[in-house]
């Protein structure tokens, strides 16, 4: 007999399974991240075209973003080229997307944007609408909780549903919320568990396709 995982429906396509990550999984997840933080592009504070910057430090794999493009090579950063997918992470995403949404679907992610959050680091309501292609973003959690917030396609105001995103927790958006405004006004210090190797912080890996090919 297979027991379902809990899930939670936020908005239509838009789904969250707590702990989805085993222990092992989160701990192989923030070793891989730490080796993509040294480079070939390493992990940086991104600066906005309006010159701020960003409170999260990002690293990004098999394609680089920059506001508001993806390129081969970080030009924003050392000009060379950030490290390449690996197969894993792509079966990872595969398997993510059909636990969540019940059922097998083609997904050939090719790219992921690691975003590392200390305790004071926040991300202002925004979409995922860099990417040529429509299919969705599954999204990582390892780390300290925080609160993260799904709202509609129109404003970045309300309505929207606080989430409290805990480490190994899955969240997946597409379909009508694939282009939801969000965000993460707050992370809870002190509450991930060491266990995971990330004594501090919260790592967030979500994967997309490009559809730059």
């Amino acid at each position: 007999m297979v027991i379902p995982l809990p899930f939670r429906e936020i908005a239509p396509g838009a789904v969250h399974v707590p702990g989805w990550l085993s222990l092992d999984q989160q701990r192989h997840l923030v070793q891989a991240c730490r080796e993509w933080a040294k480079g070939p592009v390493p992990i940086r504070h991104t600066v906005l075209p309006g010159g701020g910057v960003m409170s999260v430090r990002t690293v990004c794999v098999g394609w680089h973003w920059q506001p508001y493009r993806y390129t081969r090579l970080a030009h924003d950063v050392n000009g060379r080229r950030v490290a390449e997918f690996p197969a894993w992470l792509k079966e990872l995403g595969r398997r993510a997307l059909a636990d969540a949404y019940g059922k097998e679907m083609p997904y050939d992610p090719d790219t992921a944007l690691i975003n590392f959050y200390d305790g004071q680091a926040r991300m202002g309501m925004h979409q995922d609408k860099d990417e040529r292609a429509d299919a969705p973003v599954v999204s990582l959690s390892v780390g300290d909780a925080c609160l993260f917030r799904f709202g509609n396609t129109e404003t970045r105001g309300k309505p929207y549903t606080d989430v409290r995103l805990e480490s190994g927790d899955l969240f997946v958006f597409g379909g009508p919320s694939r282009l939801a405004y969000h965000g993460v006004p707050k992370v809870y210090p002190g509450t991930g568990d060491p266990a995971t190797g990330l004594a501090a912080g919260r790592l967030n890996l979500t994967m997309r396709v490009t559809g730059l090919g």
